[in-house]
């Protein structure tokens, strides 16, 4: 690094803090710590710390995690700096804050946080410092790039079921979901593909027949329509006959990256609820 020119006036110290969301299946938590040092010893905070002066704000970022938590990850991305003066009652200190993702994992205090630990949304702890606010704007932001980023089918394995993937988004935005748009809105964009169709998923034996079909066979009286009476099963409307199409909840689908990709390079990816 050159030295030799420095300024004379005082310089604000620079932060990096990390709010993590992990995900079990079912609900999404906060990654948290334990402070094991003043100010606000035995308070809970997120994970993060001072920038070394030969590292970039995400490699601090990224060391801080892992030294306090155990927490190894590839990809978090920066959202945003608070500023504010008087945020911390050690010294000037500006912080580059974090945001990341990731599937919930055993985590361990380590360096100067006593505990780490993940917090159900609903249950967090008054937090230090000014990290309430971070974490409101830190869902907010969430809730905004899950529209035009791949964060929630980065989150799945590489098999999912649609509900599994309804969960995680319901989780994030904190709605709930009617299953069949769900799905419809998913498969129509354009970006997963089906692997299987688990056996136990009813399957449908025949088509179903339009009112002049029906006639025709069984010289019955006119009827407007036979619908099979599968369980878990959607009618399809076309102009004179019904399908009888199976939704099973065991269907499996992977995330096609290459497709993800073509689309964000043209800029036409957005999920619309």
């Amino acid at each position: 690094m050159t030295q030799g020119y420095t300024y004379k006036y005082p310089h604000p110290a620079v932060t990096c803090d990390c709010v993590v969301f992990g995900f079990d299946g079912k609900d999404l938590k906060i990654l948290l710590i334990e402070r094991g040092l003043d100010p606000y010893k035995g308070c809970w905070a997120f994970p993060g710390g001072f920038m070394n002066i030969n590292e970039t704000a995400e490699q601090c970022a990224k060391r801080e995690l892992e030294e306090e938590t155990g927490l190894k990850v590839a990809r978090i991305e920066q959202f945003h700096t608070f500023s504010d003066v008087d945020r911390d009652p050690r010294e000037r200190v500006v912080t580059v804050a974090f945001i990341g993702l990731v599937k919930q994992i055993e985590v361990q205090g380590g360096d100067d946080a006593a505990k780490a630990q993940w917090f159900p949304l609903k249950d967090i702890p008054r937090l230090a410092f000014d990290h309430d606010y971070i974490l409101r704007l830190a869902q907010r932001t969430l809730k905004e790039r899950i529209h035009f980023e791949s964060i929630g089918f980065d989150l799945m394995d590489e098999e999912f079921s649609m509900p599994e993937l309804q969960r995680l988004y319901e989780a994030i935005l904190e709605v709930k979901f009617d299953r069949r748009n769900f799905e419809k809105k998913m498969i129509r964009l354009g970006i997963l593909d089906l692997i299987e169709l688990e056996e136990d998923v009813p399957k449908p034996a025949f088509k179903c027949l339009s009112a002049k079909d029906f006639d025709s066979l069984f010289e019955a009286k006119p009827i407007t329509s036979y619908r099979c009476n599968f369980e878990d099963t959607q009618v399809l409307h076309e102009p004179s006959v019904e399908y009888s199409v199976s939704r099973g909840k065991n269907r499996k689908f992977r995330f096609n990256r290459k497709k993800y990709d073509e689309m964000k390079e043209k800029g036409i990816f957005k999920i619309e609820f």
